[in-house]
């Protein structure tokens, strides 16, 4: 029931009351006419049993008894038949009004919450870039109008409250690159991996995701092919090996995005792998979405931790963390991406032999049209 559209619940639900109606008038209606049937019934064979002088027939009493014996039986007969004929068109009266109330049901139940899908259409037109341009009609039914209210303003609370947060986010990387371009100048250290450097330009891209169009056809295949060819210098130096298996699907969204997602969890694959280990990505297609598996052959993600490696700045190894340069948004960037896209990340497997992340993204209409 809960899968059923608004409307097919009201049609549902109008045909269940209507089932309900009809039978119940039409069996008090039975009822009465069989009563009544019978109560003619009775006065009729009443007098066909009367003595032929009390109705002033001049036979035979024998003759008369034959007689009226006869006229009753096949009256009974008659009788019984009219009773079965008129329940049975009282139960096609009943079907045939049920269905024709469900059909109209469904008919003016569309009709009426027509408003309802304009308004649904709308708001799936709001984007984070369009706040502030786009706003509900307050013109519709009154139940539609209050709720168009309620969201136009929490959508008005929502850009005022994103425009503060992109404000501070870009004075607090304003603010911070001063320092660390003295820092750089002056000690000269860590050049290309600084961590406080990499940390704000991550912020700022992060802070600018929902802002990013994500109507790009993406064909997944050769974007994970380029990001392995992109990280090859890092596993060779790592000493770890690089593939690629699965379907070649397209998707719609970001192109940018998506694959930084795929370079993020294939990155940290190979720095948390050892000598020797392999990272393998794997695209495949389940109902509709896209699977991108990563499977790494490194220490393993503990199982306490599995949600916490998504949030920002959260290392599971601190010191070793800092060790391999990063500053613990990686994950939590893969994370924004993915839901950004109308998917998901999570750790699936992991253990001591290795960690499977699978990333799931909605497949393209094209691609649903083929499956």
């Amino acid at each position: 029931m809960k899968k059923l559209s608004l409307q097919w619940r009201i049609t549902l639900m109008t045909f269940l009351l209507l089932t309900v109606a009809c039978v119940t008038m039409k069996t008090l209606l039975c009822s009465s006419g069989h009563a009544h049937m019978d109560s003619i019934g009775s006065y009729v064979l009443h007098y066909a049993d009367e003595e032929p002088q009390s109705i002033r027939i001049d036979m035979p009493e024998e003759q008369w008894k034959d007689v009226s014996q006869r006229f009753a039986g096949e009256f009974v007969v008659e009788l019984t038949g009219v009773k079965h004929s008129f329940c049975m068109t009282g139960w096609y009266i009943a079907l045939a009004v049920t269905v024709m109330g469900g059909a109209v049901a469904y008919f003016v139940s569309g009709r009426a919450l027509k408003p309802l899908k304009r308004f649904t259409a709308k708001a799936e037109r709001v984007q984070l870039q369009s706040l502030s341009e786009v706003t509900l009609s307050e013109n519709e039914a009154v139940e539609f109008s209050r709720l168009s209210r309620a969201i136009n303003q929490m959508l008005l609370r929502l850009n005022q409250a994103f425009d503060a947060q992109r404000q501070f986010v870009g004075n607090a990387a304003h603010e911070l690159r001063t320092p660390l371009a003295l820092m750089q100048a002056r000690l000269d250290l860590y050049m290309s991996t600084d961590h406080g450097d990499r940390m704000v330009r991550t912020l700022l891209d992060m802070s600018d995701l929902k802002a990013v169009p994500r109507n790009d056809r993406i064909q997944l295949a050769p974007m994970i092919e380029e990001v392995l060819a992109d990280l090859s210098p890092l596993a060779e130096k790592s000493g770890v090996t690089l593939s690629q298996t699965g379907d070649d699907l397209w998707i719609t969204g970001s192109d940018v995005l998506v694959y930084r997602a795929i370079f993020n969890l294939v990155e940290n694959g190979v720095k948390y792998n050892h000598p020797g280990g392999s990272v393998c990505v794997a695209a495949s297609h389940r109902e509709r979405e896209a699977v991108v598996e990563v499977t790494d052959t490194g220490c393993g993600i503990p199982d306490n931790f599995r949600e916490s490696v998504f949030q920002p700045f959260f290392r599971v190894d601190k010191s070793r963390s800092r060790e391999k340069g990063g500053v613990g948004l990686g994950l939590s960037l893969v994370w924004e991406i993915a839901h950004l896209h109308g998917g998901d990340v999570r750790v699936r497997e992991s253990g001591e032999s290795g960690t499977v992340i699978e990333l799931t993204l909605p497949v393209s209409a094209e691609e649903r049209g083929t499956s």
